[in-house]
């Protein structure tokens, strides 16, 4: 049984005493967060805070929309090193990543053998032959394992932990808190080692909000509280706060970003919710190649709109009949209505189809399809070339 109704949920609180939580691991700013009252969720074993009693999803949602928000993430890190690192990335991902240079940062996105969607994530080339996966929710490590057998490659867990900071504010707290000023260049999905505080970390121009923003690598060597320290204290002035996943989900599905084992799984192909993008279809092999080779071209996802919070999972359904489910439903404080995403029986259905939708209320509401993202299609606000503030 799923454990969310619609109307309540499960979440991790931090308990006096011992436990079964022998296998979940604690970000390094667990301490910092503690007296804000987080509540978390398990995200690849690890803590990811969902929300804080001290600040509201809405008023997490505009801090990010207009000034700057950090979420310390559950993504896990794999390291890949050795001669055939690349090798086997390549036979994994259905990118081409012997495209992405040392100093760069890629989208990388698995497949099983029958073209069904594993995980995705962001590959980080730090050298030749050592790479950073900072992967979403699935299971990638012993995938990895097996398929690399017989080569010369160590797959590890380097425990890294990922921070994002997101926001119009993000890039200015950035050149503050750098050492040696802002990283030159610094563009989308460029990566960089800077100084934060006498600290060397690694940071990348990525984010799971589409908004202006950057993500830093906290590793085993670093002094996790004075980096806090030094990014809130330098970040004080631009309006930095500490956020939970609730209100960076309402902007992800404004920005059509999709989570995995939700928006997407075994069941479906790169092609069925829009990522055929990230197929290189000409490489010599991949995982997957073959069954993608056959597979049907046409992208079911679709954004849906109504005025009510669609129910993930709950029927999407067109003249009477059910045509699809909801992977994903918020409220917009910014469309000011219910947005979601929904993964539609078929292909090829218009943008502003009516349909209704199945709500938390448990009611069915008029509503229609839209194409995503429901705004900034051409990605002009993570690029920094669209600069303009949303009033609340």
């Amino acid at each position: 049984m799923s454990s969310s109704d619609g109307k309540t949920r499960d979440l991790v609180a931090t308990i006096p005493g011992a436990g079964w939580d022998f296998s979940l691991s604690r970000h390094p700013y667990h301490e910092i967060e503690r007296p804000l009252g987080p509540h978390y969720c398990v995200y690849n074993r690890r803590l990811m805070a969902c929300c804080f009693d001290h600040l509201s999803t809405e008023d997490g949602y505009w801090r990010l929309r207009q000034k700057a928000a950090v979420l310390n993430t559950g993504e896990f890190p794999l390291q890949f090193k050795g001669p055939d690192a690349e090798r086997l990335l390549d036979k994994l991902f259905t990118k081409d990543i012997t495209k992405v240079k040392p100093g760069r940062c890629g989208y990388g996105l698995a497949c099983y053998e029958d073209g069904g969607l594993l995980v995705d994530g962001i590959l980080l080339r730090l050298e030749s032959d050592l790479f950073w996966y900072a992967q979403a929710d699935g299971d990638f490590y012993s995938w990895a394992r097996a398929h690399g057998a017989g080569m010369d490659v160590e797959i590890s867990d380097p425990k890294v932990f990922v921070s994002q900071v997101q926001g119009p504010n993000a890039l200015k707290i950035l050149e503050a808190a750098s050492d040696n000023g802002m990283p030159d260049p610094f563009g989308y999905f460029a990566m960089a080692r800077v100084s934060f505080g006498g600290q060397k970390v690694v940071i990348t121009r990525t984010g799971y909000t589409n908004e202006l923003g950057w993500e830093y690598y906290t590793e085993p060597q670093h002094d996790a509280d004075a980096l806090w320290a030094h990014l809130s204290s330098v970040g004080a002035d631009y309006g930095i706060e500490l956020f939970g996943l609730d209100s960076m989900h309402i902007r992800r599905i404004e920005a059509g970003i999709l989570n995995a084992g939700s928006d997407f799984d075994h069941t479906t192909t790169p092609y069925d919710v829009g990522l055929g993008k990230f197929v290189d279809e000409d490489k010599a092999d991949f995982i997957g190649k073959k069954a993608l080779q056959k597979a049907p071209r046409g992208n079911r996802l679709r954004g849906i709109r109504c005025e009510a919070e669609p129910h993930i999972g709950g029927e999407v359904t067109l003249d009477g009949k059910t045509a699809g489910r909801v992977t994903a439903g918020a409220i917009s404080p910014y469309l000011r209505h219910g947005v979601g995403i929904a993964l539609m029986n078929q292909a090829g259905l218009a943008e502003n189809t009516a349909v209704e939708i199945r709500c938390i209320d448990g009611e069915l509401h008029t509503g229609s399809l839209l194409e995503l993202p429901f705004y900034d299609r051409e990605a002009e606000i993570p690029r920094g070339k669209r600069i303009d503030i949303p009033t609340r």
